[in-house]
């Protein structure tokens, strides 16, 4: 029901209020095009109305081709909405835009980062797997495991200890819904509210938005070339009990922590009873070398809590994740996902424990990184081409800088707009309207047939470079975290 406020005492007809406040909904995005109102009976007796005064509203509505009536689909909002209404994103609400806030599509967008490849998974193999997984697991009756199901925790603990060194029992393992979720029973568990925790800066905004939600009270640390910086931590808040970081490739500098870092870190949370949540984000997708193993692998796991999840690599859609904990604090993890937590589909979680265990994900991983490296070379190729001589590469992304004076969140709303997902660099950094302003290209669902037409079609949204006193240095080099030559 549309919920809105009548003034009986305005001089304002009751007619032109009701259309107003739809007008405002249709404008605000609350009505979406298509969309169905209600009839006038139910509006009416919701707003204590005569039917034709709601009738009215509506008819005053359809003048202004903003709604549509029909015998059979009653009144709708039109499918596309005059030049006249433009849908409103106000300049603060801008502001906040996550870096990832085209995940609002259902197919992965041109550049959207951490989304994979749409076209490389094994969507008929997974589909099989899901079948059977569906007809297994449909006469279960019982109870779920609130740790999520053993063959699920038995097939991640064995590729944990295959592929980042890891060497956990399956009861070490809660199946989570993903890193959000992984993130919040882990911070519980901890017990960090109102407790200070590092995070990196620049970082992944949503980690700083989870942990403020959570009521912990974020200080960002400044990262380098070796990861993020301890002495920095020491300085600016000696009293953090926890620490998140990205060892595995740091978000979005790509910069792996080097080995003397790690041991800096683990050193620090031992001594200050502290604990590192890992955040093992795309580790397992290094486009050279091989990746080096998890900090909950070695000499003071027993401080680490280390988060992982399909969804870069398979599909978001999958919606599964694993948190690894030392095994006293995973009793305490159990008690708060049997109160506050569920596991998800038990048929999803019966599908990957079969596509871990018969080697599927290794050799989706394996032709997921030789696809991603072409494609991250011949997106930096093409930005060369159209005048980008300072893009370089980062992780999964491309990092490009923009023309002074452009602001990155109106070219992402824009860019949006126009079925293009590149996220924008600022939000990534905690100087607030001093963070220095760039495009993350995702390089996943770059396509060899198209990306010279959507290369030119994003550059089209800035303009002329030369006008616009060119695309000058890199953001990230300047930031000292990577090499001009990377």
């Amino acid at each position: 029901m549309i919920e809105l406020q009548l003034d009986r005492a305005s001089s304002t007809t009751l007619v032109e209020q009701i259309a107003r406040h739809i007008e405002v909904a249709i404008t605000e995005g609350a009505l979406q095009p298509g969309g169905r109102l209600p009839s006038w009976r139910d509006l009416s007796a919701q707003l204590g109305v005569a039917r034709g005064t709601v009738r009215a509203a509506y008819e005053k509505l359809v003048d202004r081709q903003l709604l549509v009536t029909s015998r059979s689909g009653g009144t709708r909002v039109v499918d596309i909405l005059p030049p006249s209404i433009v849908p409103t994103i106000g300049s603060e609400s801008r502001n906040f835009l996550p870096p990832d806030a085209s995940y609002r599509s259902d197919d992965p967008l041109v550049f959207q980062m951490g989304v994979p490849a749409a076209d490389a998974f094994p969507a008929t193999l997974w589909a099989r797997l899901f079948r059977q997984a569906v007809q297994t697991t449909a006469l279960r009756t019982g109870l779920s495991d609130p740790r999520g199901l053993i063959e699920l925790r038995s097939a991640i603990a064995s590729h944990v200890a295959i592929s980042r060194g890891i060497e956990c029992s399956p009861d070490q393992i809660i199946i989570t819904s993903g890193f959000r979720s992984g993130l919040s029973l882990a911070l519980r568990a901890i017990d960090a509210t109102g407790k200070k925790a590092w995070v990196e800066d620049p970082g992944y905004p949503m980690t700083r938005l989870a942990l403020e939600f959570a009521g912990v009270n974020v200080v960002p640390i400044p990262v380098n070339k070796q990861g993020l910086s301890v002495q920095d931590g020491q300085k600016l808040a000696p009293e953090a009990t926890v620490a998140v970081v990205t060892p595995g490739q740091q978000a979005p500098s790509g910069v792996t922590m080097s080995q003397e870092r790690r041991i800096e870190l683990i050193r620090w949370a031992v001594k200050s009873d502290a604990w590192i949540v890992e955040d093992d984000y795309l580790a397992e997708l290094h486009l050279s070398g091989q990746p080096s193993n998890a900090l909950a692998s070695g000499s003071g796991a027993d401080r680490v809590i280390h988060i992982g999840t399909f969804s870069k690599t398979i599909s978001p859609m999958v919606g599964i994740g694993f948190l690894v904990a030392p095994l006293p604090l995973a009793r305490r993890l159990i008690d708060i996902a049997t109160w506050l937590g569920s596991p998800p589909n038990a048929a999803v979680q019966v599908a990957l424990a079969e596509f871990l265990r018969e080697g599927h994900y290794l050799r989706h991983l394996r032709r997921t990184r030789r696809l991603y490296c072409e494609r991250r070379g011949r997106l930096l190729e093409t930005l060369t081409k159209f005048g980008v001589h300072t893009a370089v590469p980062a992780a999964l992304s491309v990092v490009m800088p923009i023309p002074e004076g452009f602001d990155d969140q109106n070219i992402f709303v824009d860019a949006r707009a126009a079925g293009l997902g590149p996220a924008p660099l600022s939000p990534w950094f905690n100087g607030g309207s001093c963070s220095p302003s760039g495009l993350i290209l995702g390089v996943a669902n770059v396509m060899e047939r198209r990306i010279e037409r959507d290369c030119r079609q994003l550059l089209t949204m800035i303009g002329d470079p030369l006008k616009n006193g060119g695309y000058g240095q890199n953001p990230l080099v300047i930031s000292g975290l990577i090499d001009a030559d990377n």
